[in-house]
């Protein structure tokens, strides 16, 4: 059963006055084109098909906005990863991303990165340009169930070693349901904070 019952999809947004009005919480959700933001998204509600997946990489072009409750919205954001430079995220969001940063009730970040691929530049870049508090940045290692135990373990230390306190980290699986119950938990968290 669902934590988030009433969740719906709210709108998309293309410019910062379409925006929805800055007050209770958003939990922004990013990723690299293909880490499988969208397939944890619809693992973490419970709602099949409500962040569309895609195997083409980079499908979402907008911020997508989904109402959990009253006061409190997930923001799936445009995959990143087609640069070859970090500076060139920042540059490619412009005005919209910098306005999303700027919400008062930008409240946390979740970050989903393929556990195959481990914790990259890009990766850090986007914590970089959160800017969010470490209790409100969490990491989820997507695709776990595609590793063997031992290698799962092992990239988890490592993802702690190059997150060096600036994020919690876990294991995930929008397949198998690995850290599902962690993951949903972690959300619930931060949005009692405020």
């Amino acid at each position: 059963m669902s934590q988030f019952p009433t969740v719906e999809f709210l709108k998309s947004v293309a410019l910062p006055g379409q925006f929805p009005d800055d007050t209770g919480q958003e939990i922004a959700v990013a990723g690299r084109s293909n880490a499988g933001k969208s397939s944890a998204i619809n693992a973490l509600l419970a709602r099949s098909g409500l962040a569309r997946t895609s195997r083409t990489p980079g499908r979402t072009q907008l911020y997508n906005y989904f109402q959990l409750a009253p006061g409190q919205r997930l923001v799936d954001l445009p995959g990143y990863g087609h640069a070859k430079a970090h500076v060139t995220v920042r540059e490619s969001w412009g005005p919209l991303a910098e306005a999303l940063r700027a919400r008062d009730s930008f409240a946390a970040l979740l970050l989903v990165v393929d556990i195959r691929r481990g914790v990259g530049d890009l990766d850090l870049a986007m914590l970089d340009w959160a800017g969010r508090d470490p209790a409100a940045t969490h990491v989820l290692l997507a695709k776990a169930d595609k590793l063997p135990h031992g290698q799962r373990m092992q990239a988890l230390r490592a993802a702690g070693q190059v997150l060096a306190g600036r994020a919690s980290c876990q294991l995930f699986s929008a397949h198998s349901g690995l850290g599902l119950d962690e993951a949903r938990a972690v959300l619930r968290r931060v949005l009692k904070k405020k």
